[in-house]
């Protein structure tokens, strides 16, 4: 059974900065063969994907994140990790980590089979 744990979230002020991690266990192929992402929700908002990693390392991320944010996976520690930087109010919401074969990266949460159960980010002004 895949799990996916996140670990990281917190409260910070605008500017400020967090990594998320996002700890995998029980794939029935390599860690490393599945595309992954993280993604996030506002209260009352959309889910939307944040940045999303391709098994070859090809990365994509929402226009409003390119620059500040920056996903990386460390194949021998089973761990997606997304650092993000220079934080703003809008990016409050509940952060999710997914998993799943080409479509997760192409289609976004839809194509996503295996998800986290989120960690909360807030950002004050």
């Amino acid at each position: 059974q895949v799990q996916l744990l996140e670990l990281g979230g917190g409260s910070v002020q605008t500017g400020g900065s967090l990594t998320l991690s996002c700890r995998a266990s029980g794939f029935a192929a390599p860690f490393s063969s599945y595309s992954m992402g993280w993604f996030r929700q506002a209260p009352g908002k959309a889910r939307e994907g944040v940045a999303l990693i391709t098994p070859t390392s090809a990365t994509s991320y929402l226009g409003s994140v390119k620059g500040r944010y920056t996903i990386a996976r460390d194949k021998a520690k089973n761990t997606l990790y997304l650092q993000m930087h220079s934080l703003q109010p809008a990016d409050t919401a509940i952060y999710y980590c997914a998993a799943g074969g080409s479509d997760c990266y192409t289609r976004g949460a839809s194509g996503c089979s295996d998800w986290g159960q989120g960690t909360q980010v807030t950002v004050s002004s």
